[in-house]
């Protein structure tokens, strides 16, 4: 397993920090999500045989946030 924080830009309250860690947790090789408001970033624990970083970068876009 492996671990990557991804900024995330466009969080503005809870519900938001949620969406985000919602759209990770559900991805195939996903073993641990935290997201923070302050900072904003997503700390992510991951199978890299399973997903990659540009497919968890892509999952925080399409909730309607910025990845960094």
């Amino acid at each position: 397993m492996e671990t990557v924080v991804i900024g995330v830009h466009g969080m503005t309250c809870t519900g938001c920090a949620n969406s985000v860690s919602r759209v990770l947790r559900e991805l195939d090789g996903v073993r641990s999500v935290e997201v923070s408001l302050e900072p904003a970033q997503a700390t992510v624990g991951y199978d890299p045989v399973r997903v990659g970083i540009e497919r968890l970068r892509s999952a925080i876009e399409s909730a309607g946030f910025e990845a960094a």
